[in-house]
């Protein structure tokens, strides 16, 4: 998750570099810019003039990992070759102590030992940390930082990659207003940013990280029917994406109820209510909505340790 999100903002980057910013805020391809209501208007257009950060460190474990996010980071163009990667044993203090702002990104389980590591409390020390691990709460990760490290927590989903994502980051205090422009300069370039109360986040962990995997489940199952009734494997494919993908952006750009879409495309003795029958039939509506319950309740147990 952290590879999408930096790869992202970097491609926000370039496209800015390339466009220009005015041009850049008024040409943003994705139409899912986060929606005014989200905090104030002054907020917003503040946020809009806030530098997003263009210097990046990332740390890995492993060679091979550090070999694949260079590869990674090098087709992103100049700003990607710029990053720099670090490996090994020691280097997650020597990243924050050289950034401002750190964006925590590994399995729950290892919060605790990561934020512990030598040195690390000194690095920390006056940092924003912005952690996106499932389940870990703010409570949690305080109690292992400095007391003058300022922590939030986010939950972004994969799709940032291609500037689409959903972020839902914690709400913030009245008065970090720089750190609140600048978390939206972040995650408004790579989709949508809304700030809710940290009580939500294990249902948004369900709904909007696990969300992607679910709906290309559904996605998938749609093409295979196209192919089950003699398409070809890519058509059914292009055409089972674009269509989930065009009547998201209606329900988002229009505001109309899903329910009041779907009705418009049923028309009586048709092969769309037939086929809506099928799925009641198969219980797919309750299915799924058991399905971010099972997560929900599973997010929230991520985040528990010995510690």
């Amino acid at each position: 998750m952290g590879v999408a999100v930096l790869s992202g903002v970097i491609d926000g980057l370039n496209a800015r570099n390339s466009l220009g910013t005015s041009q850049q805020d008024s040409s943003h391809a994705s139409g899912t810019s986060t929606p005014v209501d989200l905090s104030s208007s002054q907020a917003i257009m503040e946020a809009k003039e806030c530098s997003l950060p263009s210097n990046f460190v990332c740390t890995v474990n492993r060679h091979e990992s550090a070999k694949s996010l260079r590869k990674t980071m090098d087709a992103l163009g100049d700003v990607g070759k710029q990053v720099k990667i670090l490996q090994g044993k020691g280097v997650n203090a020597e990243a924050v102590r050289a950034s401002d702002v750190v964006l925590l990104c590994a399995k729950p389980q290892m919060a605790h030992s990561i934020l512990n590591e030598p040195g690390m409390q000194d690095a920390l020390a006056n940092k924003l940390v912005i952690s996106i691990l499932a389940g870990v709460t703010i409570a949690q990760i305080s109690s292992w930082v400095p007391e003058s490290t300022k922590v939030v927590r986010a939950m972004p989903n994969t799709p940032c990659k291609i500037r689409e994502g959903m972020t839902v980051v914690s709400a913030l205090p009245a008065d970090w207003t720089f750190e609140k422009e600048l978390i939206l300069a972040i995650f408004r370039s790579i989709g949508r940013c809304r700030f809710l109360e940290e009580k939500h986040f294990d249902a948004c962990t369900a709904l909007c990280g696990s969300g992607p995997a679910f709906a290309v489940t559904v996605l998938e199952a749609m093409a295979d029917g196209g192919v089950m009734m003699g398409l070809p494997r890519a058509e059914a494919v292009e055409l089972a994406a674009q269509s989930m993908q065009g009547i998201a952006r209606m329900v988002l750009e229009t505001g109309v109820h899903p329910a009041a879409l779907k009705d418009s495309v049923t028309t009586p003795g048709g092969c769309t209510i037939a086929g809506l029958l099928a799925l009641e039939d198969g219980k797919v509506r309750s299915t799924m909505a058991r399905t971010i319950q099972v997560a929900t309740t599973h997010a929230a147990g991520l985040g528990q340790s010995k510690k």
